[in-house]
This record gives C-alpha cells, sequence and structure tokens, in this order.
C-alpha cells in the first residue's frame, strides 16, 4: 500500500503508531505495507515541521522502534487494539 492509497483514518492510525514508543516500524509495514522510509515521509507531509522534528528526535536509535534492536525477551509485537 503506497502513502497515496491510505485513507484519511489509515494515514491517522500510522501516525499514531509512529508516534507509539513501542510500536516498531516493522508492526507497521506488516499492517500498512510502508517501510521505515516511508512512514518518515509520511509523517513529514502531515505533520507541522516542529512535530516532525520532535518526533524524529524522539524515534532516532530508539531500540523499541527496531524489531531487530529490541529484546530477545519482548514478544509482544502489536497493541491490545492493532487490527493484524
Amino acid at each position: 500500500m503506497t502513502q497515496q492509497a491510505l485513507t484519511a483514518e489509515a494515514t491517522d492510525r500510522v501516525i499514531q503508531m509512529a508516534w507509539e514508543d513501542r510500536t516498531p516500524f516493522e508492526a507497521i509495514e506488516t499492517q500498512f505495507g510502508l517501510n521505515e522510509a516511508a512512514v518518515i515521509q509520511l509523517m513529514r507531509s502531515n505533520l507541522k515541521r516542529s512535530s516532525f522534528d520532535l518526533w524524529r528526535k524522539r524515534v532516532t536509535g530508539r531500540k523499541t522502534k527496531h524489531a531487530a534492536l529490541r529484546d530477545k525477551d519482548v514478544s509482544r509485537f502489536k497493541s491490545y487494539d492493532q487490527k493484524g
């Protein structure tokens, strides 16, 4: 699914998941087909510049946003209200 094919509701959900500290980019890719670069582009085009900068600063290098960097003891992949 490309960014253009996302509904307003799906776009809102991707933004919500991107802001969540414990939702990895891989979960967004599994559910919506958007890789990390596409999520960054979506966030850049839908957030105010200051909000985007704050988000990027927050997620850059964060272990919980990348499944490969997460502690192997963490088995959850999605929040309880997430589809898929």
